[in-house]
This record gives structure tokens, sequence and C-alpha cells, in this order.
């Protein structure tokens, strides 16, 4: 594989860390439900939040010394560490594009590499992504990746981070319960941690002891990586604390997210702290962590930062 396509498809693997944009059929008008809402309507809710419909903008920027890191780790060997800056905007109405992505990689070995993905409105149209590659100072464009792809670096898969369409599973509501359990961190010994891991959180205990929903979701897709996931969410603002994936009997995988409010009358309004993704079969671990002073909600950005321009012009 050519160098430069490899340092591509990496970008793309990290990038999946901060969830991309798979949007489809769950619109930003949705309505908060009333009522007891059927297991298909608490998934859509569900995608609705991760994907920040309750705001024109998003952001996860760099403030002082303070910036998103991902962190990496086989069982066994020391991290890996990326850091990033993130804009998402979902305020078009030209009836084509429905949301942009873009991320820039400020240290690690993604250094200076952006990526920027369009989502249509067409929700037959496949997402178009740009990958700005520093060392060839050029742009390239690829086709959306397989969704079942475990990305090099990553214990998500494309699937995991863009939450799926609703309709690619079934969904059966379980009942109600209380949470029960602080999220999972990864255990990033003193000696291991480097200016951008100092400061990381312990566990996240906020949400023990709330309601939530338990609902199963079963893939349509035959011969899956995963048949059925679990996920407990929010009775009231559809956040997903955690999900849990099954191969028959087998829990092979749990990714754990920690949310805060970001205040607005729509309780959908949130906006993450961090994500964390175990394998149960191999260890191998994934964490992002994102501190609350780089978080931004719709801020003052011109719409041209969405645009091959702003790739052409990182900074290494």
């Amino acid at each position: 594989m050519p160098k430069h396509f490899s340092r591509a498809m990496a970008c793309a693997a990290a990038l999946t860390l901060v969830p991309t944009l798979a949007l489809a059929g769950v619109p930003r008008s949705l309505p908060y439900p009333a009522g007891t809402p059927t297991a298909e309507q608490i998934i859509e809710q569900v995608y609705y939040v991760n994907h920040f419909y309750a705001l024109d903008n998003f952001s996860i920027e760099t403030s002082g010394k303070d910036i998103t890191a991902l962190i990496n780790r086989s069982q066994g060997d020391k991290p890996n560490v990326v850091t990033l800056e993130r804009f998402l905007n979902n305020n078009y109405n030209d009836g084509v594009t429905k949301a942009m992505d873009l991320a820039i990689f400020r240290s690690g070995k993604l250094r200076g590499t952006g990526m920027l993905i369009t989502d249509y409105v067409d929700d037959n149209k496949s997402q178009s992504y740009m990958i700005w590659l520093p060392a060839l100072r050029k742009i390239r464009r690829f086709a959306q990746p397989a969704l079942d792809d475990a990305w090099g670096g990553s214990a998500f898969t494309f699937e995991d981070v863009t939450l799926r369409k609703p309709n690619m599973e079934t969904h059966e509501l379980l009942g109600k319960t209380k949470f029960d359990a602080c999220l999972g961190t990864l255990d990033l010994p003193a000696d291991q941690r480097t200016k951008e891991t100092q400061n990381l959180p312990g566990p996240a205990c906020d949400h023990k002891g709330k309601e939530v929903y338990k609902v199963k979701s079963c893939t349509k897709q035959k011969n899956w990586y995963y048949e059925c996931r679990v996920s407990y969410i929010d009775t009231t603002t559809f956040a997903d604390y955690r999900t849990e994936y099954f191969k028959g009997s087998e829990k092979t995988k749990v990714i754990d997210r920690d949310w805060g409010s970001l205040g607005l009358a729509d309780k959908r309004a949130l906006y993450w702290k961090y994500w964390y993704g175990k394998d149960l079969k191999t260890g191998f671990e994934t964490w992002a962590v994102i501190p609350q002073s780089v978080v931004r909600k719709n801020s003052a950005h011109p719409a041209t930062l969405w645009s091959e321009e702003t790739l052409t012009k990182i900074k290494q």
C-alpha cells in the first residue's frame, strides 16, 4: 500500500474516535417524545443526541493547554496518544448538504493532518471524505469506509462511532432500570503520562443511580461481528451511558460515554466528556477525553471554515 494512502487511512481511523456523521433518517426537527417512547423512538433520540441536532454547530477546540486526547493501548503496551480539534456544522438549508465535520490533528503521528467529511440530505448518497496530507501538501478524496472496519489504533468500528442508522437493526425495549455502575476509564500509570495526559479524569460516577431505558438492538446483517447490543439510555436526556456487545451469549465489547449538559432548554443538548471502549477478548482499550474547557456551542465560525481552503492552511 502506498505510504500516503496508509496515512490517509490512519487519519480516518483517528477521526472515528470523535464520531463522524452518517446522518440518515433522523431529522434535526425530531421532537422530544410525549409519553413512553417505543424502542425505535428511543434509538432515534439517541441518534439525535449524539449528532448534536439541538445545535447549529458544535466544536472541541484548544483552550490554553487543554485539548482533546485520544489514547489507545494494547494490553501490556504503552499508550499511543493523538490530540485534535473538531468542528461540526449542522446549519445547512440548501437541500443538498446535511452536515459537515472538520477534524484537525495537532500532535502525534497525524500532526498537521486534517479531514473534512460532508454528509448529504439524500440518504442514499454516501458521505464524501477529503484528507489533507501535510507530507504531500495535497488533498486526497475517498469514499465512505466500510462500517464494520475497526480502524488502526481504535477499539471502535465506524458503526460504533456513527451510531449506525436506526433502521440497520431491530430494537426491543427491555424495560427501565437503575444504572448501577461507574463508567470505565483507561488506567494510565504516572510514568506513561505525557503533557497531554497529565490531568485525566477518574471514572465517571455521576450517572450512577439514574433511571435508564434498557434497549436490545440486533443487527440485520448476516455473519456480522456482533449479533446484538444492549444500551443503557437516560430516560430524560436520551444520553447513552453504556453499550454492551454480544456474539451469541458472549459479551465481546463495551463502550461507555460520559455526558454533560450544555444548559439549553432542549434536554437533549449534551456534550461528551469522554468515550471509553474495551475489546473484552483482547484487552485492547481506547479512551477519548474531552475537557469541558474546549467545548464550544453555536459559535460564530464562518461557513468557510468547512472548506478545502481550511485544510490546505493547517500548520504542521
